[in-house]
C-alpha cells in the first residue's frame, strides 16, 4: 500500500472504541488498490468524549469521511449538517461523509442486513418480520426493512430503560412508512413471541445473544415457533452458528449468519465514499468465505 499513498492520497477512517479487532481497514484497503482510488483507510480509538473533536479534525484534515462504530454513533449523529432518512429516524450514524465541509450521516448497517437477505435471494419486501432487540444494529434493521417494503415489523425489547426509546422509533417508522404495521411487545412475553414467530416470514435476532459467553443461549426458547418456511437470520457472526441458526436449521428453517452483513454495510459505504462498487465477490472470498 506504501506505493500508493501521495500527497494526494485522502484519507478515511473508522471511529470508535475498540477499534482494533476491526476488519475494515484491510476490506477498504484492499478495494481501493484493486481499483486504483486514491485513498488510504484506518482506525482510531475514539470515546464518546473525544467524538467532537474527531469531527472537527475529520474537517480540518478534509478527510473525505468517517465509518462510526460503537459506542460513538448517537453522538456523532448530533455534528451532521445533513441526515439520511433511516439516521433521522434513528438518530444515529455509521457513515460519515463529507463534501467539501457539509457533513452528511447515514446508517448503513440496515442497509447490510437487507442487502446480505438479497445476497441469499431473500427479499423483505410484503414479508411480516419478527425481530429480537431494540439496540443499535436491530433498530437500523426494523427501520430499513420498513423502507424496502416489509409488510409488517413486529419487534420484542426487553422492558427495560431503553424501552421507551424502542416505542418512540416505533411511532417515527409509523409516520415514515406509513404503509408498514408496527407493533411493539415485551419479549419477556414468551407466549406472544412464539404466535409472532409462527406467523411471520422471517425471525430476526438483534441481540448479543448467542455470542460468547452466551453462546450456548438462545433467544428463542420454543422450538415449535420454529415452522419450515421461516427464513431465521441472526446478527451474531462469532460464532458463525449460533444455537438459534442450529435449532432453527434443525426444524428445517432456511438460516442466515450475520457474517455477510458486515460486508455489505461496508459496501454501502464504499459507496457513499467513492462512487465506486466495491469489488464484492474478491473481498468476499478473501475475508468473509471461511
Amino acid at each position: 500500500m506504501e506505493r500508493r499513498i501521495s500527497g494526494h492520497t485522502r484519507l478515511l477512517a473508522l471511529i470508535g472504541s475498540p477499534v482494533d479487532h476491526s476488519g475494515s481497514p484491510a476490506m477498504y484497503n484492499y478495494s481501493f488498490e484493486k481499483l486504483g482510488l486514491d485513498y488510504a483507510y484506518v482506525a482510531f480509538d475514539v470515546k464518546v468524549e473525544e467524538v467532537a473533536d474527531a469531527i472537527a479534525a475529520m474537517k480540518t484534515l478534509k478527510m473525505r469521511g468517517l465509518n462510526v462504530t460503537m459506542p460513538c454513533k448517537i453522538e456523532a449523529a448530533k455534528y451532521m449538517d445533513e441526515l439520511s432518512t433511516a439516521a433521522q429516524i434513528i438518530g444515529a450514524v455509521n457513515t460519515v461523509v463529507n463534501d467539501d465541509g457539509k457533513l452528511t450521516g447515514h446508517i448503513t448497517d440496515g442497509e447490510g442486513f437487507v442487502n446480505n437477505l438479497r445476497d441469499h435471494d431473500v427479499d423483505v419486501k410484503d414479508k411480516k418480520i419478527t425481530i429480537i432487540g431494540g439496540g443499535g444494529a436491530a433498530t437500523a434493521i426494523q427501520v430499513q426493512c420498513a423502507i424496502d417494503g416489509a409488510r409488517e415489523l413486529s419487534i420484542f425489547k426487553r422492558k427495560d430503560a431503553s424501552f421507551d426509546r424502542t416505542l418512540e422509533i416505533a411511532d417515527k417508522i409509523r409516520l415514515s412508512v406509513p404503509n408498514c404495521v408496527v407493533n411493539v411487545f415485551d419479549t419477556a412475553d414468551a407466549s406472544k413471541l412464539t404466535a409472532e414467530i409462527l406467523d411471520s416470514d422471517i425471525l430476526v435476532n438483534g441481540t448479543i445473544v448467542g455470542m460468547k459467553p452466551m453462546d450456548n443461549e438462545s433467544p428463542v426458547k420454543d422450538l415449535s415457533a420454529f415452522h419450515k418456511e421461516l427464513i431465521v437470520c441472526d446478527i451474531v457472526y462469532n460464532p458463525q452458528e449460533t444455537k438459534l441458526l442450529r435449532e432453527a436449521k434443525e426444524a428445517g428453517c432456511k438460516c442466515i449468519g450475520g457474517k455477510g452483513m458486515l460486508l455489505w454495510q461496508g459496501v454501502s459505504a464504499f459507496k457513499l465514499f467513492t462512487g465506486k462498487d466495491m469489488p464484492v465477490e474478491e473481498v468476499k472470498a478473501l475475508y468473509f468465505s471461511s
